[in-house]
This record gives structure tokens, sequence and C-alpha cells, in this order.
């Protein structure tokens, strides 16, 4: 959906409002939300930071890539994730999101929303939800892929949940290695931390990434951070 105006420009609408009204921000800014067709602003501004960053993420992973998207919810991870995927498939890969978080309802309904005017790419995406999902169900269900296929795995921090399964730390170095040697790009939906704080900096970044379990996040080749209507991917370092 087509915004009346720059993102930044509602920002700056919304704060006259709050001024003039005498109203919360909060409240001014979902209130223009509502006018851009958005239930709330969280909404608005998380389709705005995936969609900046869709049209060109893709064209700017390499094969054998890891990458991270993390931000607060609300603010675009799940969709930028889930645009990805869209993109993989408008350019005739191999596309699979693995999900511990969505039923595949759900995510068939989130593909959709996303996928208007891309004639039901979204229909041919594969949805995988078991309960088994892990480093080595991944690797075994994307063995014989072809480099360039992307994979996104929804979500980073409950991979390792059931105490069956290994530790987070050991299956993103299996991951890594699988990635690296078939040419597989896997995209890792990530949590931020709580303690990330926006009126001390804009965009989160790597050291706000939340982890119950310790993972060696250099191990990840790519990184994209999102708040508030903004995006950013660069390489980790």
């Amino acid at each position: 959906m087509k915004l009346s105006a720059p993102i930044f420009q509602l920002k700056r609408r919304a704060k006259l409002m709050a001024r003039n009204s005498n109203v919360p921000l909060h409240e001014a800014l979902d209130q223009i939300a509502r006018e851009e067709g958005f239930a709330r602003w969280s909404l608005l501004s998380s389709q705005i930071a995936a969609g900046s960053l869709s049209k060109t993420i893709l064209s700017r992973l390499n094969d054998g890539d890891l990458l991270l998207v993390a931000g607060r919810p609300g603010h675009g991870k799940t969709s930028l994730g889930l645009q990805l995927l869209l993109d993989a498939a408008q350019d005739e890969r191999k596309a699979v999101l693995f999900t511990l978080e969505l039923t595949e309802q759900q995510a068939r309904k989130h593909f959709q929303s996303l996928d208007e005017g891309s004639h039901g790419v979204a229909d041919n995406l594969e949805i995988v939800t078991s309960d088994e999902i892990s480093a080595d169900y991944i690797i075994r269900y994307l063995s014989g892929a072809r480099p360039g296929t992307v994979a996104v795995i929804d979500y980073l921090q409950i991979l390792d949940q059931q105490r069956s399964k290994p530790a987070l730390s050991d299956q993103v170095v299996a991951l890594g290695e699988f990635a690296r040697k078939t040419g597989v790009v896997l995209g890792f939906i990530s949590q931020i931390d709580r303690s990330f704080d926006p009126d001390s900096k804009r965009l989160p970044d790597i050291r706000d990434i939340r982890l119950p379990n310790l993972v060696d996040l250099g191990l990840f080749t790519k990184a994209c951070f999102l708040h508030n209507g903004e995006a950013q991917l660069h390489d980790v370092v």
C-alpha cells in the first residue's frame, strides 16, 4: 500500500497533532496510521521497513550466507523474512520457511498479504511447521538443494527450546557449515533484547540480539536490523 506521504512526514504530522490536540504521541501515530489504512502505527512502520529493504536484499546476499533479521515485535522482521522468500520464489529459486512460531495457515495468510499483484507466487512456497525443526532436520530437508536456494528459520531463539535438541550454538555451527558447503542461503528471524533503547540509538545492532543461550554471532555473515520504519543491512564483521 502506497502512503500519502513519506514516513518522516507522517511522523512530523503525528507530532504536530499530539502537540495541538494534547494527546500522547503514540495515539497520534496510531491515528495517522488508520488514515493510511493500517490498524496501528507499528503495522505501518513494519510494512514500510520490510518493503523498502526487500527491493534490494536478495541481490545483496551471496550463496552460502547466514543472515540475521532482527527487531522488536511489530517492527517488520517477520514480514522482511517472508518477503525475502517471495522474492526468491519470483527469481525461480527454491524457497522454504521453517517455522516453530506460525501455523501453516497463519504463514500462508501472511504470505498472501505480501504477495498482492505477484500472480500467486506465495502458493508455491514451501512451509514446514514440524516441532522437530532443528539444524539436523533442516539439513536433511534441504539435502540436494541447489546453490542459491533460500530458507528462512522462524525463529533463532527457539531452535533449541526442546531439551532433546542440540545446543543453539552447535546448531548454528552445523547450519553455517551446511550453507558454505552447499551455497544455500539461510535467514534467521531473531528477537532483540528488551534492553535496547531507541532513545539512545536509532536502530538495534548485533549487541542487542537476545541470547538466552550462548551463540557466536560472528558465525553469521550478514545482519539486518529494523525499527520504527527503518531497516539496515550490513556485513557482520
